[in-house]
C-alpha cells in the first residue's frame, strides 16, 4: 500500500500571494483563475493559474457562487462598501436564486428549520425520536431527544432549548420552516406546536407537497449527527436510558457549534456560534421598536441638557444672592422659634 504523501509546503505560494489571491476573490468574484493571474501580474505578483486554483480549494473559493458567498458574508459583517463589480456580481446571484426558488435568510432568528429524526431503536429504553432546530443563517443548532413524535415534543424544544436561546441574545425568532408532518400541522385549535407558534407569534412555513428536498438543510444536517455522533457513539457505549444519550449528545452539539468550522453559506469557515455572535447586530437592525426607543432616549437627554444649559445662562449672580439671603432668614425664623424665651412672649 503506497503511503499519501503530506503537503510539501516548499511547493506552496507565499503567504502574502495568497492573501492577494483571496482579497481578489471577493473584490472582483466573476474572474476566472486566469484572469485573477494576470490582475496579480500586474502588480508584480507572480502565480499561475493553477495556483490560483489551489488557493481557491484550500479556502472554499473554487467556484463562483463560492465567491460570492464570502463576499455575502464580509458585506453582512463587515460592512463593507461595495464596487461596481461586486454589485453586478450580487445582482446575478439574485436573478438566479428567483429562477431556482431558493429560501434566502438575512440574519440569526429570520428562519429557523425544524424536522423530526428517527435515530433508532434501543433495548430497554425503546425508539428514540430526535427534535432537530437549526438557524438557517448562523448554522447553529438544539437537539433534544424524545422517545415518541407528536406535537407536543415538537412544541417542547422551543420552548426548553430554542426560544430562551435567542431571548438570552434579545433577538426574536420570526419564523419555522418544517415539513407537512403531523407533529408540525394540524388545527389550531387542537394542535400544541400550532398553538405555540401562535403564542410566541412565530410565522409558520410549510415544505412544498412531496418535496423534502425543499427542507434540504435538516436532511443534511442528520447526515451529519448520524455519521459523526451515533454512528460511534453506539459502537462505544452501550445506552441504558434517553437521559444518558442525551448527556452525550448535548456535548456533541457544544462542539459543533462553538468549535467546528463551518463552510455553509454565511459562515464562511467560521463556527455557528461565531457567526451567530458577529451577526447579531443585523437581526436589531430590524427591530424597529428598538430604533425607535434608542431615538427617543437620544432627543429626551439631548433635551435635558439643552434645559440644564440655559438654567446655568439664565442664573444670574444678584438671583443666587437673593436665595442664599433667602435661605438665611428662613434659617433664623427656625432658631428664633426655638429660642425658650420667643416661647414664653408668644404664650404672653
Amino acid at each position: 500500500m503506497v503511503e499519501k504523501r503530506g503537503v510539501l509546503n516548499r511547493n506552496r505560494v507565499e503567504e502574502h500571494i495568497e492573501k492577494a489571491v483571496i482579497k481578489l476573490a471577493t473584490d472582483n468574484p466573476s474572474l476566472g483563475q486566469v484572469r485573477v493571474s494576470n490582475e496579480l501580474r500586474k502588480k508584480g505578483l507572480f502565480i499561475s493559474p493553477g495556483g490560483v486554483r489551489s488557493v481557491w480549494l484550500r479556502n472554499d473559493l473554487e467556484t463562483f457562487k463560492k465567491r460570492l458567498k464570502a463576499l455575502d458574508t464580509l458585506v453582512a459583517q463587515d460592512g463593507i462598501i461595495l464596487t461596481e463589480q461586486q454589485i453586478a456580481a450580487l445582482e446575478r446571484k439574485k436573478i438566479e436564486q428567483e429562477v431556482k426558488g431558493e429560501i434566502e435568510t438575512y440574519h440569526p432568528g429570520y428562519l429557523g428549520a425544524q424536522d423530526t429524526y428517527y435515530v433508532g431503536t434501543i433495548k430497554g429504553v425503546g425508539r428514540i425520536y430526535q427534535q432537530t432546530f437549526i438557524d438557517t443563517y448562523s448554522k447553529t443548532v438544539h437537539l433534544k431527544l424524545y422517545d415518541r413524535k407528536n406535537a407536543l415534543v415538537s412544541a417542547d424544544i422551543l420552548n426548553d432549548r430554542v426560544i430562551p436561546f435567542y431571548e438570552k441574545y434579545e433577538i426574536p425568532l420570526l419564523r419555522i420552516l418544517t415539513d407537512r408532518g403531523t407533529e408540525f400541522c394540524g388545527a389550531r385549535e387542537h394542535h400544541e406546536y400550532q398553538l405555540y407558534l401562535a403564542l410566541e407569534d412565530i410565522d409558520h412555513t410549510k415544505t412544498r407537497a412531496r418535496s423534502p428536498q425543499t427542507n434540504g438543510i435538516c436532511e443534511r444536517f442528520h447526515r451529519t449527527v448520524q455519521n459523526e455522533f451515533y454512528a460511534i457513539a453506539f459502537r462505544k457505549k452501550i445506552y441504558s436510558s434517553l437521559e444518558q444519550l442525551q448527556e452525550d449528545l448535548d456535548l456533541w452539539v457544544y462542539e459543533y457549534n462553538n468549535e467546528r468550522p463551518h463552510t455553509g453559506k454565511h459562515c464562511y469557515g467560521k463556527t455557528p456560534m461565531q457567526t451567530f455572535l458577529d451577526s447579531i447586530h443585523l437581526a436589531k437592525e430590524k427591530m424597529l421598536h428598538l430604533q425607535y426607543q434608542e431615538m427617543n432616549n437620544e432627543n429626551h437627554l439631548s433635551a435635558v441638557g439643552k434645559q440644564k444649559a440655559s438654567d446655568e445662562i439664565n442664573a444670574r449672580p444678584d438671583d443666587t444672592f437673593k436665595i442664599k439671603n433667602l435661605s438665611s432668614v428662613h434659617l433664623s425664623l427656625a432658631e428664633i422659634e426655638e429660642d425658650d424665651n420667643f416661647a414664653e412672649a408668644v404664650n404672653d
